[in-house]
C-alpha cells in the first residue's frame, strides 16, 4: 500500500461547521488510525487546514477513502490536495 498526503484547506467561513462536526471527523480519524488506514493527522497551527497521511492502494482508493470523512460529507473542508508521498525515513515502513 502507497502512503498519502492529504492536505485539506479551511477558511474561517466553515468555521462552526468544522467545530459542529469535529467529534464525528475525530472519531472516524480514530477508528481508522486503529485500523491502520490513517498514519498521522493534525490542523496546521495558524488555522488554514489540515494534513493527514493515509494508506491506500491508489489514487482513486485515497479519494474513496476521504470521501467518508465526516468533514467531507458535510463540506467542512473548502479545498482537499491528495498526493501520493514517499517516505525516505521514518515511522511508516511496512
Amino acid at each position: 500500500m502507497a502512503i498519502f498526503a492529504v492536505h485539506y484547506t479551511y477558511t474561517p467561513a466553515k468555521a462552526a461547521i468544522r467545530d459542529e462536526h469535529r467529534p464525528l471527523h475525530r472519531a472516524w480519524l480514530g477508528e481508522e488510525y486503529d485500523a491502520g488506514n490513517v498514519l498521522a493527522t493534525g490542523p496546521y497551527p495558524d488555522g488554514t487546514g489540515a494534513l493527514l497521511l493515509i494508506r491506500a492502494d491508489s489514487l482513486d482508493g485515497a479519494e474513496t477513502f476521504m470521501a467518508n470523512d465526516p468533514f467531507q460529507a458535510h463540506r467542512a473542508v473548502d479545498g482537499i490536495r491528495i498526493v501520493e508521498w514517499t517516505q525516505v525515513k521514518g515511522p511508516f515502513a511496512d
